[in-house]
């Protein structure tokens, strides 16, 4: 038997799995001189592949320039010039990890497929994913819809389609607790402007424009295209701020179950709770971090109502139970959970009344 010890083993638990991903990726498709798809990870200047012509390079730097911080990368997708279209390109991204995506020499009706690819990878295969196109009214909270024209730096002129790269770039490299709304845009010295009543029209249908303040150009409003509000997309799905911190919560605790869950666990009571309890802490980190609000009683819990209509569909006669015993109940494979968070916005409306 021998002396009486003491033996303590530290271990992580299941509580503290849940870390913030990688965000602010940037994807461009580019055309260029090559014979196939090829694609080019870029953290810095220094990164961007000699070979690329001068336009392309022109690109990938927009794109890196970034907010109050650059992008996390950027992945240049490169296609051969004389493809006809960007399906290669599309099949290519979709095994990629990103956020933002711009073609900078994208036009006609390839705007629509793509805007209808974005939908798809969202709503088919779960990918979290936005795309900046020039004038695209894609209603969606995804899709961002810039839209203004005639772009004049000290050095050319862009098309609408040519400076989406900058803008993806500015919306990767804004923090999450802050919006894009007049972030400036130092390097622009003109565009084709509008007066105030134009600028709210185009606002309210979903574009992002640039604006300029007599001083500075700046983006006027950080919002998407996304325009018929519905019981389950109110307001907040037209701000860029509000999806991005929706898409990362997704992403994080999907990603969490994936490599530390399913599969890995019994699926008990008391692991259904690990789980919980791993998600809450992240929650409640993001209140810490000022992306929730901290007076809203941001929680995760067992789903009931999902999980009493799941042991009905498999005949299982559950009149006589209580809410705990409902919680506790065998439900196979399948675990139900539900949320209630609440997104902190940014300052964008301010009204001051003074007396005097």
């Amino acid at each position: 038997m021998g002396l009486p010890s003491v033996i303590i083993n530290f271990k992580e638990t299941a509580s503290s799995v849940i870390k913030r991903g990688e965000r602010g990726i940037v994807a461009l498709v580019l055309r260029d001189g090559v014979d196939n798809i090829e694609s080019h990870v870029v953290l810095v200047p220094s990164d961007i592949p000699t070979n690329l012509k001068e336009f392309n390079k022109e690109q990938v730097q927009l794109a890196l320039m970034g907010y109050q911080t650059p992008p996390r990368k950027v992945i240049v997708v490169v296609m051969p010039e004389e493809e006809a279209n960007y399906n290669e390109a599309m099949n290519h991204l979709e095994t990629l990890r990103w956020d933002y995506l711009a073609i900078p020499e994208i036009e006609g009706q390839e705007v629509t497929t793509i805007a209808t690819w974005i939908r798809t990878l969202i709503e088919t295969l779960d990918k979290k994913v936005k795309v900046v196109l020039p004038h695209c009214k894609g209603d969606h909270e995804s899709i961002i819809n810039f839209t203004s024209d005639g772009i004049v730096t000290e050095n050319r002129t862009y098309t609408t389609a040519e400076y989406c790269s900058r803008i993806a770039g500015l919306l990767a490299g804004t923090p999450m607790t802050i919006s894009a709304t007049f972030a400036p845009l130092n390097e622009v010295v003109d565009f084709e402007k509008k007066t105030k009543v134009e600028m709210d029209e185009a606002i309210n249908k979903g574009e992002l424009i640039l604006y300029h303040d007599g001083d500075k150009v700046k983006v006027a409003r950080a919002v998407n295209s996304l325009v018929t509000t519905t019981q389950d997309k109110g307001e907040s799905f037209k701000k860029v701020k509000i999806v991005d911190a929706m898409h990362m919560i997704h992403d994080d605790i999907k990603k969490t179950a994936e490599d530390s869950y399913l599969g890995k666990y019994a699926n008990s009571y008391d692991n259904k709770c690990l789980l919980i309890t791993a998600i809450q802490a992240y929650l409640d980190q993001l209140v810490l971090d000022g992306i929730l609000d901290n007076k809203f009683d941001n929680r995760v819990y067992i789903d009931v109502e999902g999980q009493t209509a799941y042991l009905k569909s498999i005949g299982i006669g559950i009149e006589s139970f209580n809410e705990q015993e409902l919680k506790e109940y065998n439900t196979k494979d399948k675990v139900f959970l539900g949320a209630s968070i609440k997104i902190l916005d940014a300052i964008e409306d301010i009204t001051l009344s003074v007396a005097i």
